[in-house]
């Protein structure tokens, strides 16, 4: 990664975009707040695409899976969520997320995952349709008339053959 602050201030900038009206801007989430515990050294992963003039244009993340959603009835395995997919304006439709979450799917298979989950929105415009295209089905929509969640998750490596008998 070139510069975290960067991508930090990136990430505070698509926050801002996506979610102004629904949440307060200022306040850091926690997984940036801890950037290098989260995605650096610890069991997530953090991708930014570059412009040539250095700027960061994009970024997709993983980190574990916290359990946060206990209504969910996620598979069993090493289960991370995926988080923090922006495309800049100027640079979408030109494939820029797919590919980068090719990439962040073969690390994941590199790092043993089992699991995607990830949340998204109905007013996050193409989002739902996008993770359906990437091999994600629908867990459920939660009732709330704020954020109406949508839940979804992609196995990406099967599990283990039981031993059992």
């Amino acid at each position: 990664m070139k510069d975290v602050s960067q991508v930090s201030e990136f990430l505070h900038n698509a926050r801002t975009d996506m979610f102004a009206e629904r949440v307060d801007v200022d306040e850091i989430p926690a997984d940036v707040r801890r950037f290098n515990e989260v995605y650096a050294s610890g069991d997530g992963c953090m991708l930014a695409a570059w412009a040539e003039d250095d700027r960061v244009v994009a970024s997709i993340a993983y980190r574990p899976y916290d359990g946060r959603f206990p209504h969910l009835n996620l598979m069993q395995g090493k289960v991370v969520e995926v988080v923090r997919l922006y495309v800049d304006p100027a640079w979408r439709r030109q494939g820029l997320a797919a590919r980068l979450y090719a990439e962040l799917r073969r690390l994941a298979l590199e790092q043993g995952v089992q699991v995607f989950y990830l949340h998204t929105h109905p007013f996050l415009a193409g989002a739902e349709a996008f993770w359906r295209m990437q091999g994600f089905e629908l867990l459920c929509r939660d009732a709330d008339p704020v954020w109406q969640t949508i839940h979804m998750q992609a196995l990406i490596r099967p599990p283990a053959p039981s031993t059992k008998r």
